[in-house]
């Protein structure tokens, strides 16, 4: 097969939501290069609304991947401190204030990401599914509390015990300590095929469920060089957002 003939693992994002007013799929990012708004819409302080500002971060990771121009909003009133420290705590880049940002800039797409059952306004709409917490999250260490609430579709409620964060903080140590043992080792090229999964899966609604899994096949396929498997964990980790080279340079 030519070069120019390869599947799509290096063409420009086309990444699909679903629109949450009419359940049918629609373009993150319909205008090439034009300004998408990702509007958050948190609606108080708690780990539902973490996980709302969680899936806009997701988003804004995705779009970026794909070379996509994105400003990021906050549309929330009450404990805007809490809420905020608690987001950049799980790793949640900042979201500028949108209670003034009307006017807009111009942006070709607008997405507001919202509870589901919550706010609804009039444009396009992903809905995020509850979190049902058994265990403080308060206790928990915050990447595991990413991971964990990163387990489940947006639409799918997540439940968080004591099991399901300490599943979560298990999968980090190995990966990191394997992604630091990878790393010392020659880099070589993600495989085409790999990095066509892993698109192909945030691209589909966010299923980043999906991106998991390749991770989970990449740190024990056969034949795949560790150099490999460090690029792979590497450019994923610039959606998941889990600091998975946390341990380079760190003594066994």
């Amino acid at each position: 097969m030519a070069a120019d003939d390869r599947p799509s693992a290096y063409a420009r994002s086309v990444l699909r939501i679903t629109d949450a007013r009419t359940g049918e799929p629609v373009d993150a990012a319909p205008a090439r290069r034009g300004l998408t708004r990702i509007e958050a819409h948190a609606e108080g302080f708690d780990v539902t609304a973490l996980r709302v500002l969680l899936v806009a971060d997701l988003l804004v990771r995705a779009l970026e991947l794909g070379g996509t121009p994105v400003w990021a909003l906050l549309d929330e009133e009450r404990q805007q401190a809490e809420l905020r420290a608690g987001a950049a705590a799980l790793g949640i880049r900042p979201f500028e204030d949108g209670r003034d940002a009307a006017s807009g800039l111009g942006e070709a797409q607008v997405i507001h990401v919202v509870r589901e059952g919550g706010a609804e306004p009039d444009a396009v709409r992903v809905a995020v599914a509850p979190v049902h917490a058994e265990a403080p999250p308060e206790e928990a260490d915050p990447a595991a509390l990413r991971l964990a609430l990163l387990s489940r579709r947006a639409g799918v409620p997540v439940r968080l015990d004591a099991g399901a964060l300490t599943d979560a903080h298990d999968t980090l140590v190995r990966w990191r300590r394997a992604v630091a043992a990878w790393a010392q080792q020659p880099s070589r090229p993600i495989p085409d095929e790999v990095r066509a999964e892993l698109r192909t899966a945030w691209e589909d609604d966010l299923d980043v469920p999906g991106v998991l899994g390749v991770l989970r096949w990449v740190e024990s396929a056969p034949d795949l060089p560790d150099g490999a498997r460090f690029e792979t964990y590497a450019y994923a980790d610039r959606l998941l957002g889990l600091d998975l080279t946390h341990d380079l340079g760190t003594p066994e």
